[in-house]
């Protein structure tokens, strides 16, 4: 095992064991700031997967974009940021075997779908920037805008509601 396999690893022992934490987590706010550094940890084995785009996207939107408008929902929604002392831990086994099988069902679709694919990583154009880039910014924009109107309709739902409970309690 080389250096950068050894990176790898680590790198995606960091996201997994954080994205743990994520779901595992009584805090909202800590939860968010875990997705943070489990979104920061799968853009570094992009870049250590030599997908620069991909990596720099990765940060720019998801960590950069997603997390902080996640964490500005918090906090104009007043959300309770302690613990949450009713937190339903009776479900806990229902949703890791429900997750247990999204998981093999995932894993089974992509080997089978992929099969003894091999990708030629020494092929001109495969995985350039220049490839990705024309195909997310051709084929993908409509989604990606549709996307970001969502966002920021889920945005001001949030502020319309803070404000709604702020009249009615009349402050």
């Amino acid at each position: 095992m080389n250096g950068v396999e050894l990176a790898f690893v680590l790198v995606g022992a960091v996201a997994l064991g954080s994205g743990f934490l994520v779901v595992t987590t009584t805090r909202i706010v800590h939860s968010a700031l875990w997705l943070a550094v489990c979104l920061g940890a799968v853009a570094g084995c992009f870049l250590l997967l030599t997908a620069e785009l991909l990596a720099w996207v990765q940060l720019l939107i998801y960590v950069g974009a997603v997390v902080v408008l996640v964490l500005f929902a918090l906090m104009l929604t007043r959300a309770p940021i302690g613990p949450t002392p009713g937190a339903p831990r009776g479900r806990v086994f229902l949703a890791a075997g429900v997750a247990t099988a999204t998981a093999l069902v995932l894993l089974g679709t992509l080997l089978a779908g992929m099969g003894d694919e091999v990708v030629d990583l020494d092929g001109t154009g495969v995985g350039d920037g220049e490839a990705v880039g024309s195909a997310l910014f051709r084929g993908w924009v409509l989604p990606f805008e549709l996307l970001s109107v969502l966002l920021l309709a889920a945005l001001v739902g949030a502020i319309v509601l803070s404000r709604r409970r702020q009249d009615e309690d009349g402050r």
